[in-house]
């Protein structure tokens, strides 16, 4: 993880693009106080130009401009390759879940609701620019050793795994009561697969799906993460969004481009109820199916801000009621093997 004190030490630069003058100066006001090198364009087209002269770090972009409104202006970014990779947030004063929804599958790294709180919206980009430099060097990392793959496959391989526990334990160390979580539904997942008779291959990249599976989870606020009363409408709303954010995250690594797969899809239904596609059945991808029930089975057995280790045969129920509805029949089927074979309840997370 990345200090504040070293992302600002590298010079980070953001662009603020937003008509609204106010804001824009508002904005500018806050990262500057913030340590950043930030300037303002007050439409799309200024933006444009200004971002491939500014090179900046980061793109803050009212989704509502007149002419040229957010989603056009990002448009024309991804096509220049100069500007194409800058991350961008969105500025909206929108309270429209499918907008929200569709700032993602544009490409937007996140979005952020005016009037904004200046402490939370710091907090934010500093950890869109702490996953933007994390993702950049895993890419690079993993592009000079694709090209030594020849003679240096096992030192690759071995590499990624540190990056993909190294990301895995970021995830989890954001709450102390998941510590674990994910290494445990990438084991429970790979069980599953192995009964399954799947070969090495789709369990080794099963098991980074689920290493990874949660790393949405970093794009959401902290306080919500840590609530341990009941969440607000609101609150269960922007915890929903960690699969779309994961699945944003991990499709830019292009070296593992299955890896988006558990981390979007994992909370889909086998009956359709599930999100955010609201998928059934075969559509679900079956890795995702898979991981689905070691999530649950796993987020029932260990101790949460919401609730302590439930009993086996309370998991164990669970899963059989779920079956069909909640989780694929044959994958509910194997997960209840496992449980049935585990006599001393050894499948848990720690109390």
């Amino acid at each position: 993880m990345y200090a504040k004190e070293e992302i600002l030490k590298r010079g980070y630069k953001v662009l603020v693009i937003d008509d609204d003058t106010v804001v824009a100066n508002m904005t500018m006001r806050v990262l500057d106080r913030a340590g950043f090198a930030a300037k303002t364009a007050n439409s799309g087209a200024q933006g444009i130009e200004l971002a491939e002269s500014f090179q900046p770090q980061l793109i803050l972009l009212d989704k509502r401009m007149p002419g040229m409104d957010g989603f056009e202006t990002m448009e024309h970014l991804g096509e220049n390759p100069r500007t194409s990779d800058i991350p961008v947030v969105f500025l909206t004063s929108d309270d429209d879940t499918e907008n929200e929804i569709h700032c993602f599958e544009v490409g937007a790294s996140d979005f952020i609701k005016k009037p904004f709180v200046p402490e939370i919206m710091i907090q934010r980009i500093m950890r869109i620019i702490e996953l933007d430099i994390m993702l950049k060097e895993l890419d690079d990392i993993v592009d000079e050793r694709t090209r030594e793959l020849s003679e240096k496959e096992r030192e690759s391989r071995e590499l990624s795994n540190q990056i993909i526990n190294a990301l895995a334990l970021a995830v989890d160390a954001k709450d102390e009561y998941t510590n674990g979580h994910s290494q445990r539904v990438a084991e429970y997942a790979v069980a599953i697969a192995d009964k399954l008779h799947k070969d090495e291959k789709y369990k080794e990249e099963l098991y980074y799906m689920g290493m990874l599976h949660d790393i949405g989870k970093i794009g959401i606020p902290d306080e919500i993460i840590h609530k341990t009363t009941k969440l607000t409408d609101e609150e269960y709303n922007e915890i929903k969004r960690h699969p779309v954010i994961g699945g944003e995250i991990l499709g830019t690594i292009r070296a593992m481009p299955h890896l988006a797969i558990g981390a979007r899809y994992h909370h889909e239904h086998f009956d359709g109820s599930g999100y955010p596609d609201g998928l059934k059945g075969a559509e679900i991808p079956e890795e995702a199916r898979i991981l689905a029930v070691a999530d649950s089975y796993d987020a029932m057995t260990s101790t949460r801000t919401y609730h302590d280790t439930k009993p086996q045969d309370y998991a164990r129920r669970e899963i059989e009621k779920g079956r069909g509805t909640q989780f694929d029949p044959v994958v509910a089927d194997v997960m209840l093997e496992l449980i049935d074979a585990d006599k001393d309840y050894h499948m848990k997370g720690s109390n």
